[in-house]
């Protein structure tokens, strides 16, 4: 059997020592799972449109799209994810869990500690380590 392969882009946002993460609806796939806010790069959008129009849907946020902070493709059952992380920066706007159950700017340094989806978890090791650009 064949599985769907999705092309995912995902903002890291900062706000000092922290950055901002999202709890996906329960009820859905990987529902109450943590994840970095951002979407399916529809066909036709670079990866930085795609997290522009991401972020204001459902952030209702501006931002800009910086560099490529980190990249992973993780096989879930029903889905194969290539999972894109951006450094962003926020232009206009304050963050609203429009399509999100949560969110919040966690610590760096405490990521680990809620419940990520897998996909974003080979992230979270590198963000703790790492400090803000």
């Amino acid at each position: 059997m064949s599985v769907k392969r999705v092309r995912v882009v995902a903002a890291l946002l900062r706000r000092g020592e922290a950055v901002l993460v999202q709890q996906r609806r329960p009820g859905g796939p990987r529902g109450l799972l943590w994840e970095f806010p951002g979407g399916k790069v529809e066909p036709g959008e670079t990866d930085a449109e795609a997290l522009a129009r991401e972020c204001r849907e459902e952030l209702a946020v501006e931002i800009e799209v910086g560099a490529l902070a980190a990249q992973n493709v993780h096989r879930y059952p029903d889905l194969e994810v290539d999972l894109v992380l951006y450094e962003c920066r926020l232009h206009a706007g304050e963050p609203v869990a429009l399509h999100a159950h949560a969110l919040r700017f966690q610590p760096a340094a405490s990521l680990t500690e809620l419940a990520f989806c897998e996909a974003d978890r080979p992230f979270l090791h590198r963000l703790e380590v790492c400090p803000p650009v």
